[in-house]
């Protein structure tokens, strides 16, 4: 998910980003709004009303979740609403069961229900000239009818049956009782796609009839929803299956099990010698086969050239984070953010040092792994 979408900070320790499609669309909105001479402030507060209505959505089912103990990981915003990310496997199981399906649907569809009708009643007392039902519904030269219209559309776009939408989810979980969670979730998917690129192409063709009134104000629709359903339903369905390998990976699976370990009487100038024929960055620091620190490369050199040579016990760090051969992968990785640190060492219960987890290794072994499990299911499928 993380790919293409730019972080918009952690509140309350869930991670929120947006997607660059959807900063693509504010660049569209200022230019709609100049060419028609209303001033480029119109368009970036047409997307920010666009923005707010999905902010409204996600921030009332992130609320939901919250009251069902549903810890989440991250959220990804899209011109159609958000790809919430559970934390952790008890997480993912907990989202799945109907009662919190059904309770997030309602509350997302609800919430912008709500908001529109509170728009509309202020401009009902407030405004009563305005006309709500004119076309186009959103316009730069209009921005609280847009806003009502943003909240509305958001609302019964996701009742349609195509995942991720909400309906769309709904149906997936009702399936998974009878085909299973992976068969469920790939005709899920598929459907999505399916429904969202009709859509687009439909979109597309009604482009040909400019002068014929309902086809010039459902084309832009049609193409907008269904370009996005469809990249929304490959972007959850690609989360949801790394998600499910690195919780299920143990860190017996990926670690390095060919690496350097420094002594912490290790002299600095010696650890530096291990730094040039290794392409670790970090060491973990043995005294006995037990892990007792974790020096890096970094630290070596900068006291080398402040202080000159020394031990690598004066420089090596104390408090470090060690995992366990029977963690997730998923776990580690999560931890790794947290500690902001690029290497974990796998350590037994009698602190001797298993192997070691580094980013970088991770990030050139995922890919393989992905085609390791994918492998082993065709193996299993046709067996059966």
């Amino acid at each position: 998910m993380r790919a293409w979408s730019f972080p918009l900070g952690k509140p309350f320790g869930v991670e929120l980003r947006i997607h660059g499609l959807f900063v693509v669309l504010l660049f569209l909105a200022f230019l709609l709004a100049s060419t028609r001479g209303l001033g480029g402030w119109r368009g970036i507060g047409l997307w920010l009303l666009l923005l707010f209505a999905v902010g409204v959505r996600e921030t009332a089912r992130a609320l939901a979740a919250a009251t069902f103990h549903m810890s989440l990981r991250s959220i990804l915003l899209l011109p159609i609403g958000g790809l919430q990310s559970p934390a952790d496997p008890q997480a993912e199981s907990d989202a799945r069961k109907p009662r919190a399906q059904y309770t997030l649907a309602l509350v997302g569809i609800g919430s912008n229900l709500l908001v529109a009708a509170l728009i509309g009643g202020l401009l009902a007392g407030g405004s009563p000239k305005v006309a709500l039902m004119e076309h186009p519904w959103v316009s730069p030269a209009f921005l609280l009818r847009a806003a009502l219209w943003f909240n509305l559309l958001l609302a019964l776009l996701h009742c349609i049956p195509a995942f991720p939408l909400d309906a769309g989810r709904l149906l997936r979980d009702l399936s998974v009782r009878k085909h299973g969670v992976q068969e469920a979730g790939r005709a899920a998917v598929s459907l999505g796609r399916m429904l969202g690129s009709t859509s687009a192409a439909l979109g597309i063709g009604l482009l040909l009839f400019p002068n014929v009134p309902l086809a010039a104000a459902a084309s832009p629709w049609l193409l907008f929803c269904g370009f996005f359903v469809a990249v929304g339903a490959q972007l959850d369905d690609q989360g949801t299956v790394f998600q499910s390998v690195i919780d299920t990976v143990a860190m017996r699976d990926v670690m390095l099990t060919s690496f350097s370990t420094v002594s912490p009487s290790d002299t600095l100038q010696g650890a530096l010698e291990k730094a040039v024929h290794s392409l670790q960055d970090e060491f973990p620091v043995v005294r006995n086969d037990e892990i007792i620190g974790v020096v890096s490369r970094g630290a070596v050199l900068s006291s080398l050239r402040v202080e000159g040579n020394g031990y690598v016990q004066s420089v090596m760090a104390r408090n470090f984070l060690v995992a366990a051969p029977e963690d997730s992968l998923g776990t580690t990785i999560r931890r790794m953010r947290e500690g902001r640190v690029g290497m974990i060492p796998v350590a037994g219960q009698d602190g001797r040092v298993l192997g070691m987890v580094t980013l970088q290794n991770l990030r050139q072994s995922m890919v393989p792994l992905l085609e390791q499990r994918k492998l082993r299911a065709t193996e299993n499928g046709s067996r059966r």
